[in-house]
């Protein structure tokens, strides 16, 4: 069995968005119980991460950690056009990720118990993300 979905969020900019009650209304809506769900984001400049859900710290650390990586702004970009955050989007995107594959096991994400599903915007303004969901199984 095969089901797709497309969900759109919206950010208020930089940082972590949970969105695994999200996902895990569409695989119940898929009515599969056991298998894979594939999780897509359609953009450059956001990723998916697969990360602690119970201490927000956490996520504030990995944002602080990513601008002492990939400075906005930084002069050697050539990709300004969009902004000093643009091309810095671009390269915190390929560090991270643009996909997460995760098992299905009685109709939900099958994840550990400290484990939450987050969209990562990495652009500085609000913007409105689309994420392809495919759940394949029985």
């Amino acid at each position: 069995m095969l089901h797709q979905k497309k969900l759109r969020f919206s950010t208020t900019g930089r940082g972590t968005y949970n969105i695994s009650q999200q996902i895990n209304d569409v695989i119940k809506t898929s009515g599969i119980k056991y298998g894979i769900c594939h999780i897509f984001i359609q953009h450059t400049s956001a990723s998916l991460i697969l990360c602690e859900n119970a201490d927000k710290t956490v996520r504030d650390d990995l944002e602080t950690y990513m601008a002492k990586l990939v400075k906005d702004g930084d002069s050697h970009y050539q990709h300004t056009v969009e902004g000093p955050d643009d091309m810095a989007a671009h390269i915190r995107t390929i560090l991270t990720q643009s996909s997460l594959s995760i098992p299905v096991h009685k109709g939900r994400c099958d994840l550990g118990l400290w484990q939450g599903i987050y969209l990562w915007e990495h652009r500085t303004n609000s913007h409105k993300r689309n994420i392809a969901i495919t759940v394949m199984g029985e």
